[in-house]
């Protein structure tokens, strides 16, 4: 099954994003729907702030210049303004998500050193998407609320607090294998729970992939991934979304709901620490994927995969095409 499609230069990945109160463009008009929709207006027209950090002292300066020139592209209506962590003037909110215990648990070369932290946003995929030329190549944005986030088909997603919801930059020269990143990002996401639980002696909270890139816990989807690619100067401009319920257990289930069921340990989930332990995984399976080929992560990958073993993935290198296929025993 050919699961992407290729428009214009653009490369877009079929796959879902946050998982939460799904307001579909081609939902039928009903009385929830229409209430769904007037809440989701009434948010865009909220002044949000959008706080930019570094982990060393030189992405602290870019930072200020990129906030001095005023070069970031934001919503045209303005409702959004750009401050250096420095220039908060007051408390964050109550479960806003906390910079410093991130920066002091991320422990990486590249990924995850610049951040863009927004308590409310239309789109972090938008943000990092649209800022592509502006920000250093692995940047992430994250939110507390997402009104307006993208999935596939253009469905539009809610994401109310208690989600972790990012995104993150990508370069790369190979087109053949960036339809292979969205394994990589997904298997990542499963590693870094396992680590957190095996760090902090906790029963394993066993998160499957569903393919192409769904995220389940306990039969249940909890999250999900989106990747889209541009072609620009001989590379390919690449943007990972991703939406995990942390701590928000409607619609279905969240991470601290299911470890709450098996552990009696007074321990929860914190975004800072998954997400800090996600790009020290995705580093390192990166660096993997692009030196020796995802054949070197196939076997980690399968032993996460909420298929059937009669299934498996294939990837037609001489023409750039995945599938999934029943295996040949």
């Amino acid at each position: 099954m050919l699961f992407f499609t290729r428009t214009s230069c653009s490369l877009l990945l079929r796959t879902p994003l946050h998982f939460l109160s799904l307001l579909s463009t081609t939902a039928s008009s009903s009385s929830s729907f229409s209430i769904s929709m007037a809440a989701t207006v009434m948010e865009s027209n909220f002044p949000s702030t959008l706080v930019l950090r570094g982990k060393s002292t030189a992405e602290n300066d870019f930072a200020q210049s990129l906030k001095h020139n005023n070069t970031l592209k934001l919503p045209e209506n303005g409702t959004v303004s750009v401050l250096l962590q420095s220039e908060l003037d007051k408390p964050l909110e109550k479960d806003s998500f906390e910079i410093d215990l991130f920066m002091n648990s991320l422990s990486t070369n590249r990924f995850g050193r610049f951040l863009l932290w927004s308590p409310r946003l239309a789109s972090t995929h938008d943000v990092v998407s649209r800022n592509f030329d502006e920000i250093p190549i692995g940047s992430v944005c994250v939110a507390d609320i997402q009104y307006k986030g993208r999935g596939r088909s253009k469905n539009m997603w809610e994401s109310p607090k208690g989600g972790l919801l990012f995104s993150f930059t990508l370069e790369m020269k190979n087109g053949r294998v960036v339809p292979l990143v969205q394994y990589v990002v997904s298997l990542a996401v499963t590693e870094a729970i396992n680590h957190l639980c095996d760090k902090n002696g906790l029963p394993c909270v066993d998160i499957r992939i569903k393919w192409p890139n769904d995220l389940y816990l306990n039969g249940l989807k909890v999250g999900g991934v989106l990747c889209t690619s541009t072609y620009k100067s001989n590379k390919f401009n690449v943007s990972v979304g991703i939406g995990l319920n942390v701590d928000n257990e409607k619609p279905t289930t969240c991470l601290n709901t299911f470890l709450k069921e098996v552990s009696s340990l007074d321990y929860k989930f914190r975004r800072e620490d998954i997400l800090a332990a996600f790009f020290c995984k995705f580093e390192k399976f990166y660096d993997i994927f692009i030196n020796q080929g995802f054949e070197a992560l196939e076997k980690l990958y399968y032993k996460t995969w909420l298929h059937s073993k009669w299934f498996r993935i294939d990837y037609a290198a001489d023409r750039g095409l995945l599938y999934r296929k029943r295996m040949k025993m």
